[in-house]
C-alpha cells in the first residue's frame, strides 16, 4: 500500500481490494485470538431483578390503559 493511501482514510474507500488484501496479509492481524459467537448461544449474564421490571411494566400498562380510557 502507497504511503498516500494509508495516511487518508478517504482514499482508502476508493479502493477496497486493495486495503482487504492488506488486511489478509497482515501479520498483527493474524496473531489476534478470534472467538466465534453465536446469536443462539445461551447469555451468561444471569437475569436479576426480573419480577421487580415485571411488576413495574405492568403498572406503567395499566396506567397507561387508565388514561386512554378515561378520554
Amino acid at each position: 500500500m502507497q504511503a498516500s493511501t494509508c495516511s487518508n482514510p478517504f482514499v482508502m474507500m476508493t479502493d477496497p481490494e486493495t486495503i482487504l488484501l492488506a488486511v489478509e496479509r497482515s501479520e498483527r492481524l493474524n496473531r489476534l485470538s478470534r472467538k466465534v459467537y453465536r446469536p443462539l448461544d445461551r447469555p451468561l449474564i444471569p437475569k436479576v431483578g426480573m419480577k421487580e421490571l415485571a411488576e413495574f411494566d405492568s403498572a406503567i400498562d395499566s396506567a397507561i390503559e387508565d388514561d386512554s380510557s378515561a378520554d
